[in-house]
């Protein structure tokens, strides 16, 4: 897993690296062997020499999007449910981020993307390359899934947002369909597949700090019906960045093909492959930022770690495929299957301690070696049926991933940097050996069940149970040890909706959630899992005909087995923590006549360490977690130029206080945008952080703290043919 304190890094000059050490083949062939292809490729056939009949049944494709991805107010969303599910008749959070409000607001990556969404915490490590995430107070940078399928919890690089149909967030304990997931609730990215219409679109977009992008998506439909198509998305992307040395470079490509194998039976091939290179930006000290610092103010665009040093280079790649086969209309299958594959090499510069004076920041420096591939599948039943007075829709799943992790490293040391007068390419003295070299290979499969139960036209439940199973071995090459850790867990869900006035329901609802953590406890033993529970209600509003939706959340949320590295003991953990967060949500999503669309959202999270071995911490609340949020993002089409719109929107973020030596003030940023339809293009220009305001929206540890954007623009045009 990502390290739960990043480091720092940075490149432009290519460094010089010490071998790692040599690496076994992964054994594909093994992992492939987990996937149940052969009863998809049978059903295949089945549904190929299907009667003629069957061709009039109505289709369903329920892996596809649930809904034309426009709009600020959807109504449905399948996260939930992993099926296309009502929100009003959903008795938990969740959120959609639709393809035209991520385009209306210039998103460039999923934190931008998530902004607008209740309960997500605008919580920033510097831009070191990864999506990093909060939901109602917790981490869950490890919960983000592409199609409902988890990803590796190694990877390293970032969700590409032009790939992506729309973004759902399902908030709090989730594991019952989705297994071994974080607390505060998991984020699911749903690709975009092929379509029975031509598509083309070519776009580019400059901006500021470097930002140039290219990128193109294009669909063809191979056959008179349009089922059979092929789509690729691609997008190259290079931007510099504010502070000093700091840049990126990706390269991205997604092509999946559609088959036409029968009325009954949808069969989706895809592929991912992408390459990035990039020095991480971390932030600064908190002296001279945030707190006093007798040698006056630092620079926010000051770079504390080393070019020379070097940055991150990592290459992934992905295949699968979605399958869905209807029986009837009240039973189908659905099959998902990916495997991915992550290889590369990182170079860390990291803020420690900085000195009594000061000025003089010290740091370690960590060359790092990613190695890791997964294979993961989910297949399941949806029934649906009548049986003791009441309508069904029953999901049954098994799903399974295996795969190995390899994270290898050499500690280094480097020296100081005068933070007030920075010299760049010191030398970096590293070993000759491995500092950490431990492979470890990860087997989990979950067996689950969820049914939605509408009893009475205004009655609806959701109950649900799984049963996980984990095994993950270890082997650590520096100590010469094997270890072996096994965990097992029921989880339970259950919610009712209460639909009293047609368009208006009320809820409630319980949720578990179960994680697994691999390490020994000073003094001997494996660790606990760590466990969650939430208790939830609400109120939900959808306008009849839509066009408007909104909703409000009250949660209670608790993490238990909160696991933290023994201080004393190094190489040991300590777990006897326990935290909760409470608090409001409030989403209103509008599509209103007039040509007014807006999203906006409030957030009210009241977090508390409940439980932990340092006394001090015991009523504190979390880091990164500000009381209040409020966002707003509007757009509106000028009736007497109908082809321009015109975008603004702001976000406000109270100070956030924890157990950190410092307190990371309250800011307000606002965002403008202008846009022009054209018969064949699109041109949209935009300026985010209008003010120009200096903020800080994240601390790594008590060494760093993160500095917002400044003020940038961007320009896009996209010609579709």
């Amino acid at each position: 897993m990502h390290p739960p304190t990043p480091f720092t890094a940075a490149r432009r000059t290519a460094p010089s690296r010490a071998t790692p050490t040599p690496q076994p083949r992964h054994r594909v062939g093994t992992l492939w062997a987990w996937s149940p292809l052969a009863l998809c490729l049978s059903q295949a056939v089945w549904a190929q020499s299907a009667p003629a009949a069957s061709a009039q049944l109505q289709e369903v494709r329920i892996n596809a999007s649930t809904e034309k991805d426009v709009g600020f107010a959807p109504a449905e969303a399948q996260t939930a449910g992993k099926a296309p599910m009502r929100r009003l008749e959903t008795p938990q959070s969740v959120s959609v981020v639709t393809r035209e409000q991520m385009e209306s607001r210039q998103v460039t990556n999923l934190q931008q993307a998530l902004q607008t969404v209740a309960g997500v915490s605008p919580v920033n490590f510097g831009r070191r390359g990864i999506d990093d995430i909060n939901i109602r107070g917790f981490r869950s940078t490890e919960s983000v899934l592409i199609d409902g399928l988890v990803q590796s919890p190694g990877m390293w690089t970032r969700l590409t947002p032009y790939g992506y149909e729309r973004v759902e967030v399902l908030k709090g304990a989730a594991s019952v369909l989705y297994g071994q997931v974080q607390p505060g609730g998991i984020v699911n990215a749903v690709s975009k597949r092929p379509k029975r219409e031509a598509l083309s679109e070519v776009g580019v977009e400059v901006g500021s700090f470097g930002q140039r992008t290219l990128q193109a998506d294009l669909n063809r439909p191979l056959n008179e019906s349009g089922k059979a198509a092929l789509r690729i998305n691609a997008q190259v992307a290079n931007s510099d960045d504010p502070t000093d040395f700091v840049y990126r470079r990706d390269r991205w490509v997604a092509p999946s093909l559609a088959l036409d194998l029968g009325a009954d039976t949808d069969l989706v091939l895809f592929a991912t492959y992408s390459k990035s290179n990039w020095l991480r930006q971390q932030g600064i000290s908190p002296y001279g930022t945030v707190l006093p610092n007798p040698n006056g103010k630092l620079r926010t665009t000051l770079f504390t770690g080393d070019p020379s040093f070097g940055g991150y280079d990592i290459e992934t790649t992905s295949i699968g495929y979605a399958l869905e086969h209807r029986f009837s209309p009240a039973l189908t299958l659905r099959q998902n299957l990916r495997y991915e594959s992550e290889k590369g090499t990182g170079n860390v510069v990291a803020n420690a301690t900085l000195q009594a004076n000061r000025r003089l920041q010290n740091r370690t420096a960590t060359r790092q070696y990613i190695d890791d591939d997964m294979l993961a599948t989910d297949t399941s039943l949806l029934a649906q049926f009548s049986a003791l007075g009441a309508q069904h829709r029953l999901v049954t799943g098994l799903d399974a991933r295996s795969g190995h992790s390899w994270l290898g490293s050499r500690r280094c040391t480097i020296g100081a940097l005068d933070l007030f007068n920075p010299v760049y390419g010191m030398a970096a003295s590293c070993p000759t050996g491995m500092s950490a070299d431990a492979p470890e290979k990860l087997t989990v499969l979950g067996l689950y069940a969820q049914d939605q139960i509408k009893f009475h036209p205004q009655w609806t439940a959701l109950v649900g149970v799984r049963r996980d199973w984990s095994d993950q071995r270890t082997d650590d090459r520096l100590a010469g040890t094997r270890t072996r850790q096994s965990d097992a867990a029921t989880t339970l869900s259950a919610g009712l909706v209460y639909e009293f006035v047609p368009g208006w329901a009320a809820y409630a609802s319980y949720g578990e959630s179960f994680l697994p953590v691999v390490g020994q406890l000073t003094g001997g033993g494996a660790l606990a899992p760590e466990t969650g529970k939430q208790w939830e209600a609400g109120l939900k509003y959808e306008a009849p005909g839509g066009g408007l939706t909104g909703a409000l959340a009250l949660f209670d949320l608790t993490r238990r087995n909160v696991t933290k590295a023994d201080p004393v003991n190094t190489g040991f953990n300590l777990q006897t923590g326990e935290q909760r967060a409470r608090g409001v949500e409030l989403e209103v999503g509008a599509d209103l006549r007039r040509n007014l669309k807006l999203t906006a959202a409030y957030t009210f999270t009241d977090t508390e360490v409940t439980q932990d071995d340092d006394a001090a911490l015991v009523g504190q609340p979390l880091n990164l977690t500000p009381r209040h949020t409020l966002a707003l993002w509007a757009t509106y089409k000028l009736p007497q130029l109908p082809r321009v719109t015109l975008g603004a929107g702001m976000r406000y973020v109270s100070e956030q206080i924890g157990s950190y030596p410092f307190t990371l003030p309250a800011y307000t940023v606002a965002d403008l945008s202008i846009g022009y339809a054209g018969p064949n293009y699109r041109i949209t220009a935009g300026v985010k952080n209008v003010f120009d305001r200096t903020y800080y929206d994240g601390a790594v540890n008590a060494n760093v703290v993160s500095p917002g954007l400044p003020r940038s623009f961007s320009l896009g045009a996209t010609y579709f043919f």
